[in-house]
């Protein structure tokens, strides 16, 4: 899931997930940089991806 906010001329981004161990794990935030689209970028994509993969390796072991 991901929330999208914006403050003042900013956009921000935060990518959660809850249903590992019960838990509310932040996984990645970041303020979105360009200035064109909505898409989030593939490097914070596979960085997401990442961290989830690593995340869920540590906790389900």
């Amino acid at each position: 899931m991901e929330i999208a906010l914006r403050h003042q001329t900013n956009a921000y981004r935060a990518v959660y997930v809850t249903e590992i161990a019960g838990t509310l794990w932040v996984v990645h935030a970041f303020q979105k940089k360009s200035k064109t689209g909505v898409k989030t970028s593939k490097l914070d994509v596979e960085l997401i991806r990442e961290r989830l993969r690593r995340l869920r390796r540590e906790l389900l072991q």
